[in-house]
């Protein structure tokens, strides 16, 4: 089971809409997840995209960050099976590229500007987030 921490998701929520406002106002673009990872990859436009790159650095030290605060180590599951992890990235890649974006993009930055394609693409990634779950505790689980 999952623990509930309504504290650390109301201040990681926080900052992440935070993260989302600042680069809409510095940068003048939406914070979604894949199209900044997106612009890591060859080829580049104007120089090396060195906000991208600590956007990303940031995603990766985050974790480190919230340990060294709070002395706690952050648990995290993530299955040892490579060829499963491997279609995974491939279906999170195919459906980033046919939505348009990512969950970040459209379910943070999307909905707050009351974009109906958004709308859409949460609903449908929010109902197969759902759909896998129960599949995966009570039908391959069972």
């Amino acid at each position: 089971m999952t623990e509930f921490t309504p504290l650390a998701s109301l201040i990681g929520g926080a900052l992440i809409g935070l993260s989302a406002v600042l680069l809409m106002a510095i940068e003048g673009r939406v914070a979604g997840v894949s199209g900044i990872a997106a612009r890591l990859l060859p080829p580049f436009r104007g120089g090396l995209p060195l906000a991208p790159l600590g956007f990303v650095m940031g995603l990766v030290a985050a974790p480190f960050a919230v340990m060294a605060v709070t002395g706690v180590p952050i648990v995290q599951t993530v299955s040892s099976n490579l060829p499963l992890m491997g279609a995974a990235g491939l279906l999170v890649g195919f459906g980033t590229a046919l939505g348009s974006g990512c969950t970040s993009g459209h379910g943070v930055c999307g909905l707050s500007r009351l974009s109906p394609r958004s709308l859409a693409a949460v609903v449908t990634f929010m109902a197969t987030a759902f759909l896998t779950v129960f599949v995966v505790r009570h039908v391959v689980g069972a």
